[in-house]
């Protein structure tokens, strides 16, 4: 597939837009970048976002310094088309993958799709800029048997990434080789040893930090945790809310939260002894809505808070998140953004960040003005599109959604009716307009179908009407 420069209606194609307006030319060097991305976190799982019960000290103090973000969107409602989406800049309906499995028309079959080996990445882009980059963790993007798919032939100069699903290996999630560079050094994490698997990443983010990366240049982080994603059945602490009567699955679900909390803690805590905490941009977000699998029910802690649907739905519980920002003399502490963006802006905006050039074909806006308190320079998206493929059936596989400011249109299924919220006033989508505002859904239907460019991997998309 070849992506159209000319987006239709909607969709911004920004080109080649330098980010020196933004931030002083007189800048010494350019600010470092983390980026924290949870697994499956849901909206209302963090007590900056309302959580009453799970404890996420760590990362409410980092929401207390910064930005926090009450619109924000992932890429998709499932681990891989989201994070394609972070990766490339393009929404779900220019995107390489649009959901975990897709066919394979010449084998006649379902499977992973990774990102095209001619797209630009978010690392590539960031090494372009003159970053060292660095990732560690979940990549999800790649087909496990072909290393120039994995995130270290991605754009990444030092790589610890996860794999689980080789053919040459049976590895099960509590016991799980994590390759460094592409190469298989026997890294496993066994759970006997760390809190969790995020203990076991942060080990590797201090080890880079201290002893590969240099000093002669900025670098950009990407931690891939884990939590809150059911793949970890096994946790060697066995008193953590031992006390509760909880179900199990509960019980197992909170302790990853509070044990990743704490490690994201630890990371922002060894980048102040290092002397590097004062220019850093840290940004922190997850790849969908809460899930509700193995055992736990996304209801039990409100995972999603008010919203409706969890992982694998377009209503706002399966794609909205937090996003939680902060940059020391940058961004003011405490703030609150209703601004409504997706994970296709964090690549023009952390080229701007870089005084890099924004790729020319992007879905995304940056979000600097908005980081900065340039209300009045931040541009707005004319709407958000997503589609998900769920599986091989057109008729209940394929979802779409689109949010236009105050308005959000859902479509479960290729004969399925168009649905129609008033986000402002019911933001749980639990009365649908549509029969009220038949304009709307003609127009959103029309939305759906010049949003989507054609994909052999992921093809229902365009077989409704």
């Amino acid at each position: 597939m070849k992506i159209r420069l000319k987006y239709t209606t909607g969709l911004l194609a920004l080109g080649l837009l330098s980010s020196m307006p933004l931030l002083a030319n007189t800048e010494a060097k350019q600010p470092n970048i983390l980026f924290l991305l949870a697994d499956d976190l849901g909206y209302g799982e963090l007590g900056s976002y309302g959580q009453k019960i799970i404890k996420t000290p760590e990362i409410d103090k980092l929401a207390a310094q910064g930005l926090k973000f009450t619109d924000f969107y992932a890429g998709n409602a499932v681990c891989s088309p989201s994070r394609a989406v972070l990766m490339t800049g393009k929404h779900a309906g220019h995107n390489t993958i649009r959901g975990n499995k897709g066919f394979f028309k010449k084998d006649n079959r379902w499977g992973r799709v990774s990102l095209r080996k001619d797209e630009l990445t978010l690392g590539q882009m960031m090494q372009n800029a003159g970053y060292q980059t660095a990732f560690i963790g979940k990549w999800h993007l790649e087909n496990p048997n072909d290393l120039d798919t994995w995130a270290y032939s991605r754009g990444f100069d030092y790589a610890v990434q996860e794999q689980w699903q080789r053919n040459d290996s049976k590895i099960y999630f509590d016991k799980t080789t994590h390759w460094i560079n592409g190469i298989n050094d026997k890294k496993l994490y066994d759970y006997t040893k760390w809190d969790n698997i995020d203990e076991f990443r942060t080990n590797f983010a201090t080890e880079y930090l201290d002893t590969v990366r240099t000093e002669d240049k900025p670098f950009f982080l990407f931690m891939s945790y884990r939590t809150p994603h059911p793949h970890e059945p096994m946790l060697r602490n066995k008193s953590m809310f031992a006390d509760k009567d909880w179900a199990e699955a509960e019980k197992h679900h909170a302790k990853k939260i509070t044990l990743w909390d704490k490690q994201v803690g630890r990371l922002i805590k060894h980048l102040e002894i290092i002397g590097e905490l004062e220019n850093t941009l840290i940004v922190l977000t997850s790849d969908n809505g809460g899930h509700g699998a193995a055992g736990h029910d996304h209801k039990f802690f409100t995972s999603n808070g008010l919203l409706r649907g969890f992982k694998r739905d377009l209503y706002e519980g399966g794609i909205r998140v937090p996003q939680i920002a902060v940059w020391p003399n940058k961004i003011k502490p405490g703030t609150v953004s209703h601004h409504i963006g997706g994970f296709q802006d964090f690549m023009p905006t952390f080229a701007e960040v870089a005084g890099a050039k924004i790729p020319e074909v992007t879905d995304g806006i940056s979000i600097l003005p908005t980081y900065l308190d340039q209300k009045s320079k931040q541009k707005q998206h004319h709407y958000l599109y997503w589609e998900e493929q769920r599986n091989g059936n057109p008729k209940t596989g394929i979802l779409k959604a689109v949010r236009e400011g105050q308005w959000k249109a859902v479509q479960v299924g290729s004969e399925g009716k168009i649905e129609i919220y008033n986000l402002n006033d019911d933001i749980s989508e639990t009365q649908n307009l549509a029969a009220k505002y038949p304009e709307k859904v003609k127009r959103y239907k029309k939305l759906f179908k010049e949003s989507s460019t054609y994909n052999p991997n992921f093809p229902y998309a365009s077989t409704s009407d």
